[in-house]
């Protein structure tokens, strides 16, 4: 057997009004990639905010090593070997990569920054993690990828003995994937243990060795991936089967209420059109910086274009400001719900009330009566899991934040939706609910228009897809002409 690197019994965590950890149990191994799998809210994060230092736990013990230890501060973990890489990058952009990686710890001489020391080690580090990248180049002008990977030798600087990943993949592209995974085998083989946050199961079967399942803070079972398969995990994970993982009926479909023509904006968008009709769901499809999210943005007035035309049911809405476009029953749920979103700090009232303040505010006189039914009433179609109205944001999981940023918008009662990434950082359940949601919306007779990097989704929700590449939509395909192969085609043609 391979010696135990990390053990974690009996962790109790309890927040004001949640207990988010109960009797949650944990096992590394040395030199192993742990999946750590389970719902939004089901203490993952909260369970490795605590080995981490984030968090100190209510009871339980922790062992690193085979011995017991007690973990106060992120640099009292640290200090055991604990590197921690969080979904957002914790890095500074406008600093060198070097100056990330010793930040704190900087290399001094006579007094003063010894820069030269600095990035000469930087290499080395930089070296081990395999990023052929200059020390002094700022963080800022790498792509997210390699922020992760400069985040990586960083922790390697550190002395580490086991690396946490949350979500790492969530920005990245098919082939900063490829590097990650390899960077992680090289690891792996260094005798590290790395913990392996992910909602995406195609990941966890190829990169894990095994998998730790949580459901409600607590611990569900630890299997071995190979010997395991999907519909396990899931059953796992959310406590039932889920028969209908994609729920779609299809319809007759009406008029067009949204249509762009010939979307141009210098090298990011180059003559993109296409149109939308009433209850259908049109898909946009392709690899991270084909433009998907900055064409709709530009036709929402957010991402300036040179050239093109858009109309909202006939009228030509190309020229007016972003809020006269929602107000023609146009909403658009942007991909990045922590930075674009919400108000993490503020209540789910306080979100989802802000953008119809019109519906319950009248010169000074704010209706509370009226605001509280427009919020209850969210709650309860989408289903969000939270004590009360007045719950803060932030504490809420990814799954049902993203469905108070759905719920904010639908408030706005629009009749073309506009959809980024609506399930990127989502659980396998949230998922299921959020499409039960897009479908029954669709069926009313709404105009949907999602965005979106996984391509069963694009093919099992969508009526139509516009695959675009390089700025370009390059393919058009409607349901019955979708199918991976034609799709990637498009995706890496030149030409339309």
């Amino acid at each position: 057997m391979p010696k135990t690197l990390v053990e974690m019994k009996g962790i109790v965590k309890t927040f004001p009004g949640v207990k988010a950890l109960d009797n949650a149990q944990l096992t590394l191994y040395e030199g192993e990639v742990l999946g750590l799998l389970g719902e939004n809210g089901a203490g993952k994060s909260t369970l490795m905010n605590v080995l981490g230092g984030v968090y100190v736990p209510d009871e339980g013990t922790i062992a690193i090593d085979g011995q017991q230890v007690s973990i106060h501060t992120v640099q009292e973990a640290q200090g055991y070997g604990v590197a921690f890489i969080h979904q957002e990058i914790a890095l500074v952009p406008y600093l060198s990569v070097a100056e990330n990686i010793f930040l704190g710890r900087e290399r001094m001489s006579a007094g003063m920054v010894d820069k030269k020391k600095m990035y000469k080690e930087a290499r080395q580090w930089l070296d081990m993690v395999g990023l052929d990248v200059n020390p002094a180049t700022m963080l800022c002008k790498l792509s997210i990828g390699r922020q992760q990977m400069v985040e990586i030798a960083k922790a390697c600087s550190l002395n580490m003995k086991l690396l946490i990943m949350d979500e790492p993949t969530s920005s990245l592209s098919e082939s900063e994937v490829k590097s990650l995974f390899e960077m992680i085998e090289k690891l792996k083989s260094q005798g590290i243990g790395i913990i392996y946050i992910s909602h995406k199961l195609d990941e966890i079967f190829t990169i894990t060795d095994r998998v730790c399942v949580m459901r409600d803070g607590g611990y569900v079972g630890t299997i071995i991936t190979k010997e395991s398969n999907r519909d396990e995990l899931v059953s796992m994970m959310v406590g039932r089967t889920l028969e209908n993982y994609y729920t779609r009926t299809f319809h007759e479909l009406g008029e067009v209420v949204f249509e762009a023509k010939n979307i141009s904006s210098g090298v990011r968008l180059k003559d993109c059109s296409f149109k939308v009709r009433k209850g259908e769901i049109v898909g946009f499809y392709g690899l991270v910086g084909a433009g998907r999210s900055e064409l709709l943005k530009a036709t929402m007035g957010l991402y300036p274009k040179k050239e093109g035309t858009v109309y909202v049911k006939g009228e030509d809405v190309t020229n007016l400001p972003t809020m006269k476009i929602q107000e023609k029953g146009v909403a658009l749920v942007p991909e990045n719900r922590k930075l674009e979103g919400l108000i993490l700090k503020n209540t789910i009232s306080f979100n989802m009330g802000i953008s119809v303040l019109r519906k319950f505010v009248n010169h000074l006189h704010v209706d509370r009566s009226k605001e509280r039914a427009i919020v209850d009433n969210g709650i309860k179609a989408l289903a969000i899991k939270t004590p009360s109205r007045d719950q803060r944001v932030g504490n809420l999981s990814g799954g049902n934040q993203q469905k108070v940023v759905l719920a904010k918008w639908l408030a706005s009662d629009p009749e073309v939706l506009i959809l980024d990434e609506p399930t990127r950082g989502v659980d396998v359940g949230a998922k299921a609910e959020i499409y039960k949601i897009i479908n029954d919306l669709a069926g009313q007779g709404m105009a949907i228009i999602m965005i979106s990097s996984e391509m069963p989704e694009i093919v099992n929700m969508c009526d139509h897809i516009f695959v675009m590449s390089d700025g370009k939509i390059t393919g058009e395909l409607d349901r019955s002409e979708m199918d991976q192969e034609r799709i990637l085609q498009y995706v890496f043609a030149e030409d339309k």
